[in-house]
Formats: structure tokens, C-alpha cells, sequence
């Protein structure tokens, strides 16, 4: 049963630690999957990938894991769609790994948000964005004249 709240009602929230817990452990049980099992197909074959994160849903039953594959580029949605193919694999290899109730369905994802920060980077580094950055020496016009 739900508490009823003081106000009606709720602010937004985050992941429970209970989500972030298992994410973290999904996280590294798939790194070490990725590691050592070989999958079998020719667009994984030889690449590295980063497992940023994984996202759990709340009932701990689906999981989307963020990835960015090692020099990024066009490759990223090459090898999302290939670990999109063998998530059954990964999930069979997954459920010996961990020690969850239930083994979650994984969904693979680009992570965006190294291409977001190297886009503000070059929003930082325009002239014209820098010459905002830089502090100016106040006018004669603001001075009090007594």
C-alpha cells in the first residue's frame, strides 16, 4: 500500500539504491562477459566496447545497458545493433553470472553523452562564446562621481 503524502503530491524521483545496486552489478558481470566469451560474429569481431552504464527498471526484470564502442564514429550503431542480436546469449551467460531472483532482458543503447560533451566543448572553445568567458574591467560611466 502506497503512503499517502502530506502535499498530494510527490516529487519527482530517481533510481532506488535497490536499481542502482543491481545496475552495477549487471555492469560488471556483462564487462567480464564481454571479455572473456567471444560471440561469434563478424561485426563484434575485434572491437572494444565500454559499458557506461545499465539502467534498471524498477521491478529488476529489464535492463538497458549504454555502450560506446572504443573510437566511436558510425561503428557505434553497427555494433548496438549486433549486441541487440545476441541479447539472448548475453542474458543465458548473465543469469550464471549474477545472483538475482530473475536474470534481466537487456537492451543495448548508444551512449549519447560523449558526443553531448564534445559538442560543448566546441561550444566552449568558439571565439565568440570565449570573449563572453573573459572579465572586463568595469566602464568610467558606473564609477560614483561625489
Amino acid at each position: 500500500m502506497k503512503r499517502p503524502t502530506a502535499t498530494g503530491r510527490e516529487a519527482p524521483r530517481g533510481p532506488s539504491q535497490r536499481q542502482l545496486r543491481a545496475g552495477e552489478l549487471t555492469r560488471h558481470a556483462l564487462v567480464e562477459i564481454l571479455r572473456e566469451q567471444e560471440i561469434n560474429d563478424p561485426e563484434l569481431a575485434g572491437v572494444s566496447v565500454t559499458i557506461t552504464e545499465v539502467r534498471m527498471s524498477p521491478d529488476l526484470r529489464h535492463a538497458t545497458v549504454f555502450i560506446e564502442p572504443l573510437g566511436g564514429g558510425d561503428q557505434a550503431n553497427v555494433v548496438v545493433k549486433a549486441l541487440n542480436r545476441h541479447h539472448k546469449f548475453l542474458r543465458g551467460r548473465l543469469g550464471h553470472a549474477i545472483d538475482m531472483k530473475f536474470t534481466p532482458a537487456l537492451k543495448f543503447l548508444h551512449d549519447e553523452t560523449f558526443d553531448e560533451a564534445a559538442r560543448m566543448n566546441r561550444l566552449f572553445q568558439d571565439p565568440r562564446v570565449q570573449q563572453d568567458l573573459i572579465p572586463t574591467e568595469p566602464s568610467d560611466s558606473w564609477k560614483d562621481e561625489d
